[in-house]
């Protein structure tokens, strides 16, 4: 099958990330284009980060990087194909504003992530996170995909 000819059925996280387990924390994806990927994750005890009956923001970065992972897992599967693998790092925090002192359980997160500059291997992502429709963080990530075999 050409890659132009493949349409994802169904898209899920579980299908555009490699997270599984406790490591992978978006529930749901809200909106997926070219553009950017919006998804919404429910703070849960089990969640890395968790002490002390509530979740450092410090994973909100997590939450950024897993949504642009989703972003371009779709944009890999558009170009590449179904069964085409492809790992991204992250090598970067260039930004992380945080507003919120600490996530409690069961709150709804909802992630946007989209890329803001794309060089050969190397993406500067910009992200943003809203909990209970307020703003929780602005993140700059930098991530670099591994080279195709």
């Amino acid at each position: 099958m050409s890659p132009a000819a493949w349409e994802p059925d169904p898209l899920t996280a579980e299908t555009l990330l490699p997270h599984r387990g406790r490591m992978l924390l978006v529930d749901r994806i809200l909106a997926l284009d070219d553009e950017q990927a919006t998804t919404l994750s429910v703070a849960r005890r089990n969640w890395p980060l968790f002490t002390a009956g509530s979740i450092s923001p410090l994973i909100l970065v997590e939450l950024v990087a897993q949504t642009a992972g989703i972003h371009n897992g779709l944009k890999r599967l558009k170009t590449r194909g179904d069964g085409s693998e492809t790992r991204g790092w992250l090598v970067g925090v260039k930004k992380a504003v945080f507003h919120v002192d600490a996530i409690a359980l069961g709150e709804p997160v909802t992630t946007t992530a989209r890329n803001a500059f794309v060089f050969e291997n190397l993406r500067e992502i910009t992200g943003t996170v809203s909990i209970n429709g307020r703003q929780a963080a602005e993140v700059i990530l930098q991530v670099v995909e591994a080279e195709s075999s």
